[in-house]
């Protein structure tokens, strides 16, 4: 298992309860409430909106001594709730009077005890605003220290709280305008430690506003690599010049995790599990934000550490786990991330064309997703150049295993196209060679059998007989006539590579590959899109047909009904499941255990049993691992995304590391046998011609 059990997750809250203004009793009631359903929710970092003990509406009535008085009171009330109803940190504002000033402050405090308090650094004076009329900022206090309720506790703006027994939570303050200056105190604190801001904000509303303050949030969580709490006033505030909305937000890393309704006229409590990991990740990846703690120029951050007793991961997450990561959700984000990759791709193709100026251009035509892709692609990248499409040689070299429908979808895509097209059957090429070797495909004496005899003999086989010399004799016919043919274009993707899903030195190699870091998951829909986007008449109703044929390397006879017999996802898994693997393993870097948990909070096209999910990773991993070598001379390809697995960029891996660490969660695990999963193994295989 791994070292903490509630794998990087911690569970954090914004409260905005039904507020009275100067009504400091009632607004601790509701504080109070707040923070029974928080505990309810299993909530640890809990954040209210500013001055949330009195109202931030309050005005001159801040000069009143009654309503200061009554303040500290409800802090009193507030602060002994959190013995024995809320066990997480809760962080309410309150103004509190120091030396003769009176700050805007944040209170932070856990388990009866107040573990600092922060108070405002920027306050706003202009327009609707006036709080140089009551409060100071915080670089006029020379305290470091204040007692409260007989306590000592920590003063100032430069204090951060850290869980010590949650590895990678350090929680940084803000009080609303503190993220609207040209350098929030944020920035800082990050470099400083923090993973996580709070803000207690009062932010009201007018016309445009919201946008701007979401753009404040997401950005600043994007920035400082960190996570986002922000929470505002409501509609309980004084209306007498503004209105409030009681806007709150959770980001992390520039992502929204949960964001509320507006202008409710009850109680709101909004929740989100930040994932501590990814933010780890991410700032250990970018070495530019650890270079930038320069700036801090000598200033130092007291961190005060408390105990968080954070619990196992929740069974159910509250964040959404997107099952294809690499797909978006929702058809305009679909189409925009479509729209970019297919340019990405058929820029970088030009270039390299342009550059090369070959004569002929060759591309291996299936029928099936990939190659039709790259096709497309190669297609409009001819249109940029201005050269005409018969300088394209397709190729479609039926096999043993090609059925009549990618062949037909081929021929009527090249023709329909206007490329070169040429078919050459490869079966009499491979019987040739395999009986050069001596090779006996499938137990077959083939020394003194001639081709129909043994075309025949095929066909008697059962569906998915396995031979991997037969299948990669194919494989490196198809590219041996490519590579004699003109400057080959590649077809495979990324999750090919990841697998090794592909024959060394056959459809593995090419001259310039623009496929190189699209990931299967993805491959469908970008097929989809550019026949819906960039292709009309019969071109468009061929993609829509190749769009929904079955994933298969055709390699292995097809079956007597003439089908595809042979199915990738069947020996190498699901692609939506090795697609989350890939994703999950390598943008964060994520433990197996990690992995697997999040695979049950997702929902995949398909419902698959814990066991199914562990059998796939577990080969997953063994294949990713023995596999390297051939990632290691990849040809030249754009990187589109976030994952690429290019030598010369984002992954450089030793060809033989050990993958022993990475599977130990599975060394007891039975169900690892099942499923037949394990035939494929860490053999080498090939994906398509």
């Amino acid at each position: 298992m791994p070292k903490h059990d509630h794998l990087g997750f911690v569970r954090a809250g914004t409260a905005v309860p039904r507020l009275k203004v100067a009504n400091c009793d009632f607004n601790a009631q509701g504080i109070i409430d707040s923070m029974v359903q928080a505990e309810a929710s299993k909530v640890k970092v809990l954040v209210f909106p500013e001055l949330s003990i009195a109202g931030y509406t309050c005005a001159d009535l801040f000069h009143q001594a009654t309503l200061r008085e009554g303040a500290l009171s409800a802090v009193a009330r507030v602060l002994e709730a959190t013995v024995s109803r809320f066990s997480g940190i809760a962080f309410v504002g309150c103004p509190l009077v120091v030396r003769d000033r009176l700050y805007n402050c944040a209170i932070a405090m856990r388990g009866g005890k107040i573990l600092g308090v922060v108070p405002k650094s920027f306050l706003p004076n202009y327009k609707e605003f006036y709080e140089r009329r009551w409060f100071s900022p915080a670089a006029d206090s020379d305290d470091t220290e204040i007692t409260l309720f007989g306590q000592t506790v920590p003063f100032g703006a430069d204090l951060l709280f850290a869980a010590s027994d949650v590895p990678g939570l350090t929680i940084g303050v803000e009080i609303c305008e503190d993220l609207w200056v040209p350098i929030p105190p944020s920035s800082l604190q990050v470099l400083a430690g923090a993973t996580m801001i709070v803000n207690l904000s009062a932010s009201n509303e007018l016309i445009g506003k919201e946008g701007y303050r979401r753009q404040l949030v997401f950005n600043q969580s994007a920035r400082c690599m960190a996570a986002y709490v922000y929470a505002s006033c409501g509609s309980s505030e004084s209306s007498t010049d503004v209105v409030f909305s009681g806007h709150c937000l959770i980001a992390e890393n520039g992502i929204e995790l949960a964001e509320n309704r507006r202008f409710e006229h009850e109680a709101v409590l909004l929740l989100a599990d930040v994932d501590l990991d990814r933010i780890a990740i991410d700032r250990l990846r970018g070495g530019t934000f650890a270079d930038n703690r320069r700036v801090l120029s000598g200033k130092q951050f007291r961190i005060q550490n408390f105990k968080l007793e954070a619990s196992k991961a929740p069974s159910q997450l509250a964040r959404r786990v997107e099952a294809h990561p690499f797909v978006p959700a929702g058809k305009e984000r679909l189409n925009e991330r479509c729209q970019e990759i297919f340019h990405i791709q058929v820029a970088g193709l030009t270039k390299r064309l342009e550059h090369v100026n070959p004569e002929k251009v060759s591309i291996g035509v299936s029928g099936g997703l990939d190659s039709t892709l790259a096709l497309l692609v190669l297609v409009k990248a001819f249109q940029k150049l201005g050269w005409k499409n018969s300088r394209i040689t397709g190729l479609t070299m039926p096999g043993f295993g090609t059925t009549k429908r990618t062949k037909g979808n081929a021929h009527a895509l090249m023709e329909a196209l206007a490329v070169s097209a040429s078919e050459i059957d490869i079966r009499g090429l491979c019987f040739a060679e395999m009986k050069a070797l001596g090779h006996k495909p499938f137990g077959l004496a083939i020394d003194s059998m001639e081709l129909e005899a043994f075309n025949a003999s095929l066909a008697e086989l059962p569906a998915g007989s396995q031979d991997l010399v037969f299948e990669n004799v194919q494989a490196r016919q198809r590219t041996s006539l490519l590579m004699n043919s003109g400057f080959t274009i590649g077809t495979g993707d990324v999750s090919e590579l990841a697998l090794g899903w592909c024959t060394y030195n056959a459809d593995h190699m090419s001259m310039y590959n623009p496929n190189v870091s699209i990931p299967k998951t993805l491959v469908r829909f970008l097929v989809k899109w550019a026949a819906e986007n960039e292709f009309d008449g019969e071109v468009r109703k061929i993609l829509l047909d190749v769009a929904a044929t079955e994933i298969s390397p055709e390699l292995l006879p097809a079956g007597k009904d003439g089908k595809i017999a042979q199915k990738t996802e069947s020996s190498v898994g699901p692609y939506e499941l090795t697609d989350f693997f890939l994703y999950n393993l390598l943008r964060f870097g994520f433990a197996p255990e990690k992995i697997l948990y999040l695979a049950e909070q997702a929902k995949f096209d398909v419902a698959y049993s814990k066991n199914e999910v562990r059998t796939w990773l577990k080969l997953w991993l063994k294949r990713f691992f023995f596999q390297q070598y051939k990632r290691s001379c990849l040809p030249d390809g754009p990187k589109v995304g976030s994952i690429s697995l290019s030598p010369r960029g984002d992954w450089r891996m030793p060809t033989d590391a050990d993958p022993s660490i990475w599977l130990k969660w599975a060394e007891s695990d039975e169900s690892s046998s099942k499923n037949g999963a394990q035939k494929a193994g860490s053999k080498e295989k090939t994906s398509k011609a």
